[in-house]
């Protein structure tokens, strides 16, 4: 096993452990740990995905980094530049 394959799987680890607690509601879908532990895993596996050339693991894992990162910037709580709120009615539950 190589250094490449001990980063894969934990970043792996990451994405399942945050989807586990999910569905065993330990963890909210909208929570930031939620949504840092997939950014951590997604963003892990998709620069492999890139070092390898394997673009169809790339198109998925770069998407849910992005679609995290989107999520987690909309938490309410947080400020967007000019100081607009964070989320909207209705988007978070």
């Amino acid at each position: 096993m190589t250094a490449v394959d001990v980063i894969e799987i934990v970043g792996s680890l990451l994405i399942l452990s945050a989807f586990a607690a999910a569905q065993t509601r330990r963890l909210s879908p909208h929570s930031t740990r939620y949504l840092l532990l997939n950014i951590a895993g997604s963003t892990v596996l998709a620069v492999i995905a890139l070092l390898h050339r394997s673009w169809g693991f790339l198109l998925l894992e770069a998407s849910w980094a992005v679609i995290s990162a989107v999520s987690l910037a909309r938490l309410p709580g947080r400020d967007r530049p000019g100081g607009q709120p964070a989320d909207r009615p209705g988007l978070h539950p």
